[in-house]
């Protein structure tokens, strides 16, 4: 009999609502009927609804990386509640009496195949492009990179301004002008610039109310970045325009200006992998006031290479009722095919389709393995992927250490981890980020402190002027302790 694990419901369900409905509605006895077929690939039911006629449920895996869900309630949730609900039926083990699949579904069984047989068929026969769609393709391409290129002027000038008046001044300085700049940028397909400008301007704006300094320093690391990403921008383009290549390539610049990538352009570039054992070692939901979205923010350690890479769910204010929210993962994900973006270290990834399995000690101990050995050693490779004003002012990184504990310092009392070489590194918690401080004191097992492997987020702590971990979970032989969510 086919089962399901929480979190590959989770994975499918449109909402965590509708997980929970459908939980309650197994949990209550909703099904007065349940039916398998002989060999596996579908499962149907009979759902009390709030109508006098029963709900009729049915998933079918006759494509078991894309199973097919039906119900004939109202909802336009997809699965609803009720095919969730039948999946917590085969989860919990109960029972299902052997039948015949309707002919009903059958028949759509054969429409399917048909429609896929005639859509690879006319793939496979499709016409090259012709040379004038490929020149008119190419033109508008090049037309984009030059009203980019505008647009870089045009806030190359912006920031000259600033950088003569200098940004002292930002106290008593109108902000309008900075805000028409910013809604002009997207006019320019420069949406990467604009929300680095509005971040800029929510400094400045900031300043102007309480007069804090730590806006100041703020908005300087913004327009060093700025600046950074202007003159990078630039040359890009203009070498493009140059070489007469004005397609996507696999520089980071294509994304960081605003581009977006579409899967089937990272496999064009290779940037893919098959067959995939990915672990989940931290989620967090930050919040980007300069976007007005939310982003759900996973880490991944991959459990034959040890590479860290993340996922990024995009959650803009307006669709959030359109949007899926991610959640934390506590099994391994296998990946069919794995989709990287362009990037240095903690590169984002991407993918349609994963299966789950629970996760043994042996991918805990090759987890461990993948670790940094020495602080010191670790740091270096931050800092030398912190230079880069294009990356992230942090790094996820999962370093093996001797112990954690708290020792005390001329601040007073900080929680730090030293490796086997004796390097130590201090534990804190970057301005603006959840503590995990209060859960590394909360945790009961003293052993969870001696010889195990920390994941966190390695950052540059300007005000104190030195490096330091956030952490956000520990790898023990036995499991992950995650530190948030």
């Amino acid at each position: 009999m086919r089962t399901f694990s929480e979190q590959q419901i989770g994975s499918l369900a449109p909402n965590a609502n509708a997980v929970s409905n459908g939980r309650k509605i197994s949990a209550g006895g909703g099904f007065v009927t349940r039916m398998r077929s002989e060999d596996d690939s579908f499962y149907m039911g009979e759902c009390k609804g709030s109508g006098k006629s029963n709900y009729v449920v049915s998933a079918d895996f006759a494509d078991e990386e894309h199973p097919v869900f039906r119900c004939s309630c109202p909802s336009r949730q997809f699965p609803c509640k009720h095919s969730l609900a039948l999946m917590f039926e085969m989860a919990a083990g109960k029972d299902f009496t052997v039948g015949e699949i309707p002919q009903e579904i059958l028949d759509k069984r054969e429409k399917k195949q048909a429609r896929e047989a005639k859509k690879a068929e006319t793939a496979g026969e499709k016409k090259p492009a012709s040379e004038k769609s490929v020149r008119a393709g190419k033109a508008a391409k090049t037309k984009k990179i030059k009203k980019q290129l505008d647009g870089l002027k045009l806030m190359k000038q912006l920031t000259d301004q600033l950088m003569n008046t200098g940004l002292s001044s930002m106290g008593s300085v109108s902000l309008k002008n900075y805000r028409d700049m910013a809604k002009q940028l997207g006019d320019y397909y420069l949406p990467g610039p604009q929300n680095h400008l509005s971040q800029l301007i929510l400094e400045m704006e900031a300043y102007q109310k309480d007069q804090d300094k730590k806006h100041y320093h703020q908005a300087v690391e913004v327009l060093k970045r700025l600046r950074a990403l202007e003159k990078k921008a630039t040359a890009y383009l203009e070498e493009k325009l140059k070489t007469d290549q004005p397609e996507a390539d696999d520089d980071i610049l294509y994304e960081k200006l605003g581009g977006i990538w579409q899967m089937t352009q990272l496999e064009e570039l290779g940037l893919k992998k098959e067959q995939a054992r990915l672990c989940q070692l931290s989620f967090q939901v930050n919040y980007d006031a300069a976007r007005k979205e939310y982003i759900d923010l996973g880490y991944w350690i991959d459990v034959d290479t040890g590479e860290v890479s993340c996922t990024c769910n995009y959650r803009p204010i307006k669709a959030l009722k359109y949007v899926k929210q991610e959640d934390s993962c506590f099994d391994m994900a296998i990946v069919g095919l794995l989709h990287y973006y362009p990037g240095g270290m903690n590169r984002r990834v991407r993918w349609d389709m994963a299966s789950f399995e629970p996760v043994t000690g042996e991918m805990l101990s090759a987890i461990k393995g993948h670790a940094h050995k020495e602080i010191a050693a670790a740091v270096k490779l931050a800092k030398n992927e912190m230079k880069n004003l294009l990356s992230e002012d942090f790094c996820g990184m999962l370093l093996s250490f001797a112990q954690i504990g708290i020792v005390e310092t001329e601040q007073g009392k900080r929680w730090v981890m030293e490796d086997c070489t004796g390097s130590r590194i201090e534990l804190a918690t970057p301005a603006g980020w959840e503590d995990t401080a209060t859960a590394l004191s909360q945790i009961p097992d003293s052993a969870v402190f001696r010889d195990q492997a920390l994941f966190g987020m390695v950052y540059y702590d300007r005000e104190e002027r030195r490096i330091r971990m956030y952490p956000c979970s520990i790898v023990t032989d036995q499991g992950i302790v995650r530190l948030l969510y």
